[in-house]
């Protein structure tokens, strides 16, 4: 059976579309199998809430009188990247403030989402056509003309968990790794995730439409690092990081129940982000991947304590086993936690679920799909120190 994009959102329009989430289709794949499945699911929706660092947003803050092109901006002490034109800036969620080391860009993009007042600060070398030198002001989010998260890389398709065999503990991005392997940390919701429900990007491309945190976004490109030329398993999952998207979505619209600022200990800042995407039930081969559990879907487990040559691979093991709370290396049972929280990744999924239930969202037919045969490269020509 074959379904187009056309045919689902008019059912959706109707109505009369089927949509579950990628935990409730699993049930109803057991019970009448993939065919069958194929035929009475619809769309599927898949979620993700978790630590991702590359995520920012560009800002407008409308020209002064007379007029200024920023070269420095800071808000609320954290510098933005204002190299753009004369008011545009990015700031991306893990700079960090110039006063405290606990807060940075991602906190300044929530409290811009919650309306609270924000300290801008300017400079510039002066032109004839833009004279100010500096100026500060109080900004809120509606006093912006244009405000949007561009995130570059986010919903990391199968990453790696982290465990640390040395005998200190590191305070990484991962969070803390206790010393001699004492926990596994993991950022992925596993049978949820986005990316590993649809391994080979037969539906996720340039342009589709996605729940953002909170708000309507869109996939704007293949995100940074984005590595589909990999080794996978036989059911097409990848077995090591690969495939990342670059999303935008308008921040006037978004929630922080679904965006938050987080500060990882002797580490840095960085940014949750709540990504849903609905899977169009366009055949058996998407309902094949679709139905994939947590059970069937392996990572590796790296060791965070050596970094020259890449991190060692200490053992593979399946979501399924990493979400029971222990896994078990050398005769030792080592607790594991999860950054991504899986009951917000849920939430998400439901809740787009019910966007689409209710006709407030339908479906994007990607205008380009990704490439299957991109590597990424090593940085080359460098000189440490």
């Amino acid at each position: 059976m074959v379904k187009s994009y056309a045919e689902i959102n008019s059912k959706i329009a109707a109505g009369e579309a089927v949509i579950v989430t990628a935990d409730e289709v699993l049930d109803i794949v057991n019970n009448v199998g993939v065919k069958k499945a194929t035929e009475l699911v619809d769309v599927v929706t898949t979620a993700t809430f978790g630590p991702m660092c590359s995520s920012g947003a560009f800002l407008n803050f409308g020209h002064s009188d007379p007029p200024i092109r920023m070269t420095k901006t800071f808000l609320n002490n954290v510098e933005a990247y204002a190299g753009i034109a004369a008011v545009d800036s990015y700031i991306g969620a893990t700079q960090l403030s110039e006063s405290n080391s606990a807060y940075g860009g991602a906190h300044v993009i929530c409290d811009l989402i919650d309306g609270k007042e924000v300290h801008l600060k300017a400079s510039s070398p002066g032109t004839d056509c833009y004279p100010t030198k500096k100026l500060n002001s109080t900004i809120k989010l509606n006093d912006l003309n244009e405000a949007y998260l561009f995130n570059p890389r986010n919903a990391y398709q199968n990453y790696n968990a982290a465990i640390n065999t040395s005998n200190k503990d590191l305070y990484t991005y991962m969070g803390k790794l206790g010393a001699n392997m004492n926990n596994i940390n993991y950022s992925t919701s596993g049978q949820l995730s986005p990316l590993l429900n649809d391994p080979y990007y037969k539906t996720i491309g340039v342009g589709t439409r996605i729940f953002l945190a909170g708000a309507e976004g869109y996939v704007a490109w293949h995100g940074t690092q984005f590595n589909s030329d990999t080794q996978r398993q036989d059911n097409g999952i990848p077995k090591s990081p690969a495939a990342t998207l670059a999303t935008i979505g308008n921040l006037k619209d978004m929630n922080t129940r679904y965006i938050r600022p987080a500060s990882f200990k002797n580490y840095g800042v960085s940014l949750f982000v709540g990504i849903g995407i609905p899977i169009p039930v366009l055949n058996e081969e998407i309902m094949s991947y679709l139905s994939l559990k947590d059970s069937d879907i392996y990572t590796s487990i790296v060791d965070y304590s050596v970094c020259k040559g890449g991190h060692p691979v200490i053992k593979k093991v399946s979501y399924q086993q990493l979400k029971s709370g222990f896994v078990e290396i050398n005769n030792k049972q080592i607790k594991t936690h999860s950054l991504t929280d899986i009951k917000k990744s849920q939430e998400i999924s439901e809740l787009l679920k019910q966007w689409i239930l209710n006709k407030q969202f339908f479906l994007q037919q990607p205008i380009k799909m990704f490439s299957k045969n991109n590597k990424v490269k090593p940085m080359v020509n460098y000189k440490l120190g």
